[in-house]
């Protein structure tokens, strides 16, 4: 089902833009072949590495594939645009509906060239993203903290060392307080990305690097990524929390497990486990990588989550899609009850899917302030 789903958009392409072509039967049959061929990226990708989240060909490849799927998804939605312009010119004019060669080649360019640009954008090693936030009960001593978020590198064959070294250069370089990665570090095993993670071992924050699964590490070995994250020097909090002190003032840094964990026969996402022991009073960060139950923790009281995830939607206007999956939570800021949510557009993204347009990747530098 997940392979046919897919197959849906070249469907209508080869139905509603191919077959009105006016060109030999034995060039839309090629045509059709190379379009239905691309389709099948993630059955091709399954069968490379027994995943579909983990394409295992030369980089090279994987970045055609992403345009070559990307251009027939744009292609299918301009081919919708099309064909409801043209019916309404048809009742307009009162005439039977019709769309020229012409329109058809120029939407199959525009199609082509925006996906171009869109993995383009999603392949570039990730702009900074400063903001600032208020943090309730937030010492003065704390005023000014800088954490710097990380999320959703999903290191691959698309995001290989060359591109991790370029971020970890990147975020040492920003002057931050703390280093934290909401989730989502890789696709494919220990044996697939230990020298692609390896970079990671450099990060360095004066308060450290913390971490907490996504999904994605649940696909491939929780438990040896867990180890092996650790061993890079990155603390992970999977339902745990640590303090972080300045003076005699105190930040609680929590993070929780993903929502996926219990399917995987791992311990679920619990706040309460998370915060037992926290020193009272002070106030919370917490990391869960998807941002869906931003409400309870808010309602437990937590002054602040960052989260991941929705790589801030992909495509503008695609956010709408995902919004209600992820209750409304797909990108940037939202003020839910008294706790501020952030949820990142992400670092990278799931090499599935690596589009952008509209949502750029980020690394977001977020400032600490003591709300009013």
């Amino acid at each position: 089902m997940f392979h046919l789903f897919f197959a849906t958009p070249c469907l209508l392409v080869l139905a509603r833009w191919l077959w009105p072509l006016a060109i030999p039967l034995w060039g839309k049959a090629g045509i059709a072949l190379l379009f239905l061929a691309a389709s099948q990226y993630h059955l091709w990708s399954k069968l490379s590495s027994g995943s579909v989240f983990a394409p295992e060909f030369p980089r090279p490849i994987v970045i055609l594939f992403n345009w070559a799927f990307g251009a027939i998804l744009l292609l299918a939605a301009l081919q919708i645009l099309v064909d409801i312009g043209g019916l309404v010119v048809a009742l307009v004019r009162r005439a039977p509906p019709g769309v020229s060669d012409n329109v058809r080649y120029v939407i199959a360019v525009v199609a082509a060239l925006l996906s171009g640009i869109a993995v383009a954008n999603a392949l570039r090693v990730p702009p900074v993203k400063d903001l600032e936030i208020g943090v309730r009960g937030l010492s003065p001593q704390f005023d000014g903290y800088r954490v710097l978020q990380l999320t959703d590198l999903h290191i691959s064959r698309l995001f290989p060392a060359s591109w991790a070294r370029q971020v970890v250069d990147r975020a040492n370089g920003l002057g931050a307080d703390l280093i934290v990665v909401t989730g989502d570090f890789i696709d494919g095993s220990v044996a697939m990305r230990r020298a692609d993670v390896e970079p990671l071992r450099d990060l360095r924050a004066p308060d450290g690097v913390y971490g907490v699964p996504g999904n994605h590490e649940y696909f491939f070995g929780y438990q040896e990524w867990m180890r092996h994250l650790a061993g890079l020097g990155i603390r992970m909090l999977p339902n745990a929390h640590a303090p972080l002190a300045r003076g005699e003032a105190r930040l609680v840094l929590a993070g929780v497990t993903d929502l996926s964990a219990p399917r995987h026969g791992e311990a679920g996402p619990d706040l309460d486990a998370a915060l037992a022991g926290a020193p009272a009073g002070a106030p919370v960060l917490l990391l869960d990588h998807q941002p869906k139950n931003a409400n309870l923790a808010a309602r437990r009281g937590v002054s602040l989550q960052l989260s991941g995830h929705t790589h801030g939607g992909m495509i503008a206007g695609l956010d709408r899609a995902l919004g209600p999956p992820n209750n409304g939570f797909v990108t940037g800021r939202y003020e839910v009850g008294d706790m501020t949510l952030y949820v990142s557009n992400g670092t990278a993204l799931w090499p599935g899917f690596a589009l952008r347009l509209g949502r750029p990747p980020e690394l977001a530098r977020i400032t600490l302030r003591v709300a009013p």
